[in-house]
C-alpha cells in the first residue's frame, strides 16, 4: 500500500532528526537542520488529503517529495562535510599555536656537571675557609694561649700578665671578623675591575699567606704573626662570603638559584663542623696539633687555584660589564647543557638596557637612588637581623649550658660536633626545600624558631637551678634555635641579596650587605660578655625582639623571589618605591606566569 506524500515526507524529516549522522562531536543533535527539510502539505495549503488519491498526478509528487527529502540529505551530506572540514582547520590552527606557544615556553635550567663542579669547587675554596676559620681557634685555644706565654717569657723572662693576655687573645679572635669588614669594602672595586672568578682566584692569597704565617709561628716564636693572619684570613672571608654567593647567582638559571645560592652556607657549615672535629684533643686540638690545624686552611684555596680557572666567567659579568656576547654565550652553553640560550641572552640585554642610563653604582649613589631604597634598607634589615639575632651568643653559651646539664668537661667537645652536624644536616634541608617553599617562608619560619627558642631558653637558664629537668630544656633550645637559623636567617639573605640587586649595581649592594654584616658580628663579640655580665640569662630576650622585629619586617615589606629574573624582581620592588624601570623609553611590561590546564605554573618567556 502506497504511503501519502506527506507520509513520505514526514518520515524523511524524522529520519534526517534522528539519523545517528545528525548528531555533532560534541553530542548535541543539528536541530537546525530540521529548519531545511521539506515543510508538510498542510503549510502549503493542501487540507484534504483523501482527495488526492483520485488524482492521476499524486504519484508524481510523492515521487517528487522523495526527490526533495533525498536532495535534503545531500545537503546535510555537504553541511557536515563543511563542518567536519571547520574542526579539523581549527584543531590545525590549535596544533600550530600551540607549537609556537611551546617555543615560547622556557626550559627549566638543571643542574650540569659544569654548574655542580663550578658550585662545589668555588663553595669549598672559599665559603669552607670561612667557616673552618671561625671555629679553628675554639678547641685549641688553652694552648694557644700557652704559646703566646710562654713565647713572652722567652723574650722578656717573666710570665705574661693576665690582661695582656687576655688582650692579645681578644685580638686574636675579634681581627678576624674586622678583616671581613675590610674584606668586604673591596667586593665591588675588584669584582668590577677583574670579575667574579678573577676574585675568587686573587682572593686566595688571603687565604694562602696566613696559612703559611700561622703554621710557621710556633717555629718563629712570634705570636704577632697569628693576629696577623688573622686579619688577613678575615679578608678572605670577607669577600667570599660576597662573591660567592653573587657568582654562583649569576651562574644558575632562575629555577634553580634558590638552591645553589644556599651552598655557600652549606660550605660554611661544613667548615665549622671540620673545625670542630679536627679540634677534638685526640686529633689536632692539642699542645703539639694546633699549628697544622691553623695551616689547614690553605688546602682549599690551592684547589680552587688549580682548578677554577678551568670553569666559566659570569655570562652576566661578561655580556653586561665586558660586552663580550661570544664568550658570554659559549659560558652560557656550557652552564646549560644546551645550545638554545638565545632567551637567556635577551633577558640579558634587556637588563642591559634598562641600566644603560645608570652606569655602574658606587655604594654613594646607591644610597641616593630612590629605585632600589627598600631593597637596601631589606639587606640591611636582613644582615644586621642574622648577626645580632644571638646564632654567636648561642655557640659562646653553649659549652656552659652543656655543662650544667651534667655533660662531662671532656664530652663537652663531642657534643658540640654534634651540634655542628646539626646546623649542617638543616642547612642541606634548607636546600632541598627553599624552591618549593620560597625564600619568604623560610625566613619567617626561621626568625620566628628563633625568637621562640630564645624566649624557651631565657626561662630554661633561670629555673635551671630549681627545676631539676631545667637543663635538658637547655640543651633542646640550643638545637631548635641552631635548626632554625640554619634554615632562613644564615643561607636566604645571601640569596635574597642576589636577587634583589640587577648587575649595576649587585656589587655595591654586597659591599653594604657584607659590611654591616661583619660590623655586626664584630659587635655582639665585643658587646656579648658584657651584656651576659650584666644580664646574665636574661640577654637572650633582647635577641628574641631582635628576631620578632626582623619577622615582621620580613612580613611586611619582601616579596617572594623564587622562579623570577632579575628584571621581575626590579619590577616587584619598583612598585614599592614608586618608580618605573625603562627599556629605551618604553616600560617594562613584567608578565606573571598564569595557571596552565594541568594546574601547573607554566613558564612562559617574558615579553618586554
Amino acid at each position: 500500500m502506497e504511503e501519502s506524500a506527506e507520509n513520505v515526507s514526514e518520515r524523511g524529516r524524522e529520519d534526517l532528526v534522528t539519523s545517528p549522522a545528525s548528531v555533532d562531536s560534541e553530542g548535541r543533535t543539528r536541530e537546525w537542520i530540521t529548519q531545511l527539510s521539506t515543510p508538510s502539505l498542510s503549510q502549503v495549503g493542501v487540507t484534504d488529503v483523501s482527495s488526492m488519491a483520485s488524482m492521476p498526478q499524486n504519484i508524481s509528487e510523492g515521487r517528487e517529495d522523495q526527490m526533495e527529502v533525498q536532495s535534503h540529505w545531500i545537503i546535510w551530506i555537504c553541511l557536515d562535510l563543511v563542518s567536519f572540514t571547520e574542526r579539523e582547520m581549527t584543531e590545525s590552527a590549535n596544533m600550530e599555536y600551540k607549537e609556537i606557544d611551546e617555543k615560547h615556553v622556557e626550559k627549566k635550567g638543571r643542574l650540569t656537571t659544569v654548574l655542580a663542579l663550578a658550585t662545589l669547587i668555588s663553595a669549598f675554596g672559599s665559603s669552607f675557609q670561612y667557616g673552618y676559620n671561625v671555629a679553628v681557634v675554639n678547641s685549641p685555644s688553652p694552648f694557644i694561649q700557652s704559646f703566646y706565654n710562654q713565647t713572652y717569657v722567652d723574650r722578656y723572662g717573666k710570665p705574661m700578665d693576665s690582661n695582656l693576655l687576655t688582650l692579645l687573645w681578644s685580638l686574636s679572635v675579634s681581627m678576624y671578623p674586622l678583616g671581613g669588614f675590610f674584606g668586604s669594602l673591596m667586593v665591588a672595586p675588584l669584582v668590577n675591575k677583574i670579575g667574579r672568578r678573577g676574585t675568587l682566584l686573587f682572593n686566595n692569597i688571603f687565604s694562602i699567606v696566613p696559612a703559611l704565617m700561622m703554621g710557621a709561628s710556633e717555629l718563629a716564636k712570634s705570636y704577632e704573626m697569628i693576629i696577623v693572619a688573622r686579619v688577613l684570613v678575615g679578608i678572605c672571608a670577607g669577600l667570599s662570603s660576597n662573591v660567592v654567593p653573587m657568582y654562583l647567582g649569576e651562574l644558575s638559571p632562575k629555577n634553580m638559584r634558590g638552591a645553589i645560592g644556599i651552598v655557600p652556607q652549606l660550605f660554611i657549615t661544613i667548615g665549622i663542623l671540620t673545625a670542630q672535629v679536627f679540634g677534638i684533643r685526640g686529633i689536632l686540638g692539642n699542645s703539639s696539633g694546633w699549628p697544622f690545624m691553623l695551616a689547614l686552611t690553605g688546602v682549599p684555596a690551592i684547589i680552587e687555584l688549580f682548578l677554577l680557572p678551568f670553569f666559566p666567567e659570569s655570562p652576566r659579568y661578561m655580556l653586561i660589564q665586558r660586552g663580550d656576547e661570544k664568550t658570554a654565550r659559549r659560558d652560557l652553553q656550557r652552564l646549560r647543557g644546551w645550545e638554545e640560550v638565545e632567551e637567556e641572552l635577551q633577558e640579558m640585554r634587556l637588563e642591559e638596557q634598562s641600566e644603560r642610563a645608570e652606569g655602574r653604582l658606587s655604594v654613594l649613589n646607591l644610597f641616593s637612588f630612590p629605585s632600589l631604597r627598600w631593597q637596601l634598607v631589606s639587606i640591611i634589615v636582613m644582615n644586621m637581623g642574622q648577626q645580632l639575632s644571638g646564632v654567636n651568643a648561642i655557640y659562646y653559651y653553649a659549652d656552659s649550658i652543656y655543662a650544667s646539664a651534667g655533660v662531662r668537661t671532656n664530652d663537652i667537645q663531642y657534643v658540640t660536633v654534634g651540634t655542628g652536624a646539626v646546623n649542617v644536616f638543616m642547612t642541606i634541608a634548607a636546600v632541598f626545600i627553599v624552591e618549593a617553599s620560597g625564600r619568604r617562608l623560610l625566613l619567617l619560619s626561621g626568625f620566628g624558631i628563633c625568637c621562640g627558642a630564645c624566649v624557651l631558653l631565657t626561662i630554661a637558664l633561670t629555673f635551671q637551678g630549681s627545676v631539676e629537668w631545667m637543663p635538658y630544656l637547655s640543651i633542646t633550645c640550643v638545637i631548635i634555635y641552631v635548626s632554625g637559623h640554619a634554615i632562613g636567617p644564615s643561607p636566604i639573605p645571601y640569596v635574597v641579596t642576589t636577587e634583589m640587586f640587577r648587575q649595576s649595581s649587585r656589587p655595591a649592594a654586597f659591599m653594604v650587605a657584607g659590611s654591616v654584616h661583619w660590623l655586626s658580628n664584630f659587635t655582639v663579640g665585643l658587646v656579648f660578655p658584657f651584656l651576659e655580665n650584666g644580664l646574665g640569662s636574661y640577654s637572650f630576650i633582647l635577641f628574641a625582639f631582635i628576631c620578632l622585629a626582623t619577622l615582621v619586617y620580613i612580613w611586611w615589606m619582601i616579596p617572594e623571589t623564587k622562579n623570577k629574573t632579575f628584571l621581575e624582581i626590579s619590577q616587584m620592588f619598583a612598585e614599592r618605591n614608586g618608580t618605573k624601570i625603562l627599556v629605551g623609553t618604553e616600560d617594562l611590561d613584567i608578565k606573571e606566569a598564569k595557571p596552565g590546564s594541568s594546574g601547573q605554573e607554566e613558564e612562559k618567556v617574558t615579553a618586554f
